[in-house]
């Protein structure tokens, strides 16, 4: 048996060979932590997301050190991520479709800058499948059914 907290054997080798696959794509922790500085730099100046953001964050260090576990949580299975994005997005009035549109725009754009190729595109692979779990986990809680119709997601 595991001790809580340490993971078996098997789910150690997963997370091992996901970090080892992101490597040989260009992924690693240097690539996410620019990634996401450069992001929220675009976030804080953008006339749309900007100010969703302002009125919600005050000290901007913890959160980007706090997106930075995230996607390394979600690029390496790291583990380290624990936190629960979804009551947060909830809790935004007006969240919708567009606003996640924009949000998809400054991270590809975030990408182009950084480049990376095979590393940029399985990032925004991911990007896009978080945006599309958070628009439909939103509509289900706000009007009990899919935001998005099957095959209508972020492409």
């Amino acid at each position: 048996m595991q001790k809580t907290g340490t993971p078996s054997p098997h789910a150690a080798a997963m997370r091992d060979e996901k970090r080892r696959a992101a490597a040989e794509i260009g992924i690693d922790e240097d690539f996410v932590s620019e990634l996401v500085e450069r992001f929220y730099g675009r976030v804080q100046a953008d006339p749309v997301l900007g100010p969703i953001f302002a009125g919600r964050i005050a000290d901007w260090g913890p959160h980007l050190a706090q997106m930075k576990r995230f996607w390394r949580s979600v690029l390496f299975s790291s583990g380290e991520y624990l936190g629960r994005p979804m009551p947060l997005h909830l809790a935004i009035p007006g969240l919708d479709k567009p606003m996640f549109a924009r949000w998809l725009d400054l991270f590809a754009a975030t990408l182009a800058e950084i480049g990376g190729g095979d590393a940029a595109e399985h990032v925004h692979e991911r990007a896009r499948m978080i945006a599309n779990s958070f628009l439909n986990g939103i509509a289900i809680h706000h009007h009990g059914q899919l935001g998005l119709r099957p095959g209508e997601g972020f492409a």
